[in-house]
């Protein structure tokens, strides 16, 4: 517990041994400090109301701030503390139980009635606590005896009981952008209370930092606070300001920088590599290619979306089971996150690559799409048109239509193409894989609905 909410964020001289971190010390003091969390934060969201401690009618409401390492849900928890007559009790879900949660609420009857005086409880890692343990936070929380702030990483709708979240607001955060980043190195750099302007950061070496962090602002400056430390011992005694250069960071890090832009050719050329070595079948490619971008910062839910893509582009119905192991992946990765998704995407990654292959579904779409284009494909026909409304048995729509589960096989002669395109071949399976055996189902259904013996042949 802490009632002394900023006590390691003060200025202090250069080189003093009992600094805090960096990370700790570049803190937002205020809301209009924070990076990043527009949406959340913009003016009269409930967020902003509760930080600045806004009076009237509306109450202060608990809050479950739900979002990735690094983006201030810590932050601001903090600043929810500062509005005037607050006081802030600070709980980790990893060793805190219900004895503690209730030592909190005895204390804050106590500030209140004493003092007139809330208390804000900031409870990291909610996720954690058990079906008994949240159920304690209910009546403090109910009467507002407590403001509740609530962080974690997973999503809530899974990790935290229904009454606590009818009675909080959920506000969802976001990862920093790159440009947000790469400012808050730069002010880390210069400001008093960040290293002061010791030392300068070259362009390569916050690109690196930038894109190692993923987002994660408390990462970022922790690996600035280390590659700064790298720079000064490397640095000719009496060197002012040092700078830390790109292998400084890398050293720090011990993450090599790999060539890789996100936003150039790179990018493309990679994912590129990545598609073409699945589609190849060279799983250990694909796997170096996975790595690469990986390692080089790639949003992830990018690389699930290339991997659903190409398991129904490049392996399709010669093993209907790629596509659903791609998908199952995407929404992992969404719900996780890394580095855990390497895991995931990796499997999606090797299913791809080992499966047999087929475009003949994506062949088939595209087919069919150029003659829509070319202006084929004429009146849908009469007994195929809908008779579900007043009128259309008047006009013969549905006469005629031979309802499929009336007939001996299930599937009997009829037309469905429009009359234009009664030849239309588009879907033409392979041998490959499972759908060697669509193949011959194939060519005896289109024989049985078509009235003809199969005109491929």
């Amino acid at each position: 517990m802490s009632d002394d909410l900023f006590s390691a964020t003060d200025d202090r001289e250069p080189g003093d041994a009992t600094t805090a971190p960096l990370a700790v010390r570049m803190r937002p003091r205020s809301v209009d400090e924070v990076r990043g969390q527009r949406d959340a934060l913009k003016q009269g969201s409930p967020l902003r109301r509760l930080i600045e401690g806004a009076k009237g009618a509306a109450g202060p409401i608990s809050a479950i701030l739900w979002g990735p390492p690094g983006t201030g849900k810590t932050t601001l928890a903090h600043l929810v503390a500062t509005a005037e007559d607050r006081r802030f009790v600070e709980l980790s879900a990893i060793n805190a139980g219900v004895k503690d949660v209730r030592a909190v609420m005895e204390q804050a009857t106590r500030e209140r009635s004493l003092y007139g005086r809330q208390t804000v409880l900031f409870l990291d890692e909610i996720h954690r606590f058990s079906k008994a343990q949240q159920d304690a936070l209910l009546p403090g929380v109910e009467n507002r005896l407590v403001v509740l702030v609530a962080a974690t990483t997973e999503n809530p709708s899974f990790s935290v009981i229904a009454p606590l979240l009818s009675r909080s607001m959920l506000v969802r955060l976001e990862s920093l952008d790159d440009d947000e980043v790469a400012a808050l190195l730069d002010d880390a750099v210069t400001e008093s209370r960040g290293l002061a302007g010791d030392f300068t950061l070259a362009d390569d070496a916050r690109a690196h930092l930038v894109r190692m962090a993923g987002g994660d602002a408390r990462r970022s400056l922790t690996a600035l606070e280390a590659a700064a430390g790298v720079a000064q011992d490397a640095a000719p005694p009496g060197t002012h300001p040092v700078s830390i250069e790109l292998p400084h960071v890398e050293q720090a890090m011990a993450t090599a920088a790999v060539r890789y832009d996100r936003a150039g050719d790179q990018h493309y050329d990679v994912a590129s590599a990545l598609i073409k070595s699945m589609r190849g079948s060279d799983v250990d490619a694909a796997l170096h290619y996975l790595a690469r971008m990986l390692e080089a910062g790639e949003d992830p839910r990018f690389i699930a979306r290339r991997i659903v893509i190409s398991a129904s582009e490049d392996v399709g119905m010669a093993d209907p089971t790629a596509l659903q192991t791609a998908v199952a992946a995407m929404h992992a990765v969404a719900q996780i996150g890394m580095p855990e998704a390497r895991i995931i995407l990796g499997q999606a990654v090797v299913h791809n690559a080992l499966a047999p292959k087929s475009n003949a579904a994506y062949k088939g779409i595209n087919a069919a799409i150029e003659d829509v284009r070319a202006g084929h494909g004429g009146a849908v026909p009469p007994h195929l048109r809908g008779s579900g409304y007043a009128g259309a048995a008047a006009l013969g729509h549905g006469d005629g239509y031979r309802y499929t589960h009336d007939e001996p096989a299930g599937v009997g002669p009829q037309q469905f193409l429009p009359d234009d395109l009664l030849d239309a071949d588009y879907y033409q399976p392979t041998d490959r894989g499972w759908e060697q055996n669509l193949g011959p189902r194939w060519q005896s259904l289109r024989s049985v609905v078509r009235g003809t013996d199969d005109r491929r042949d």
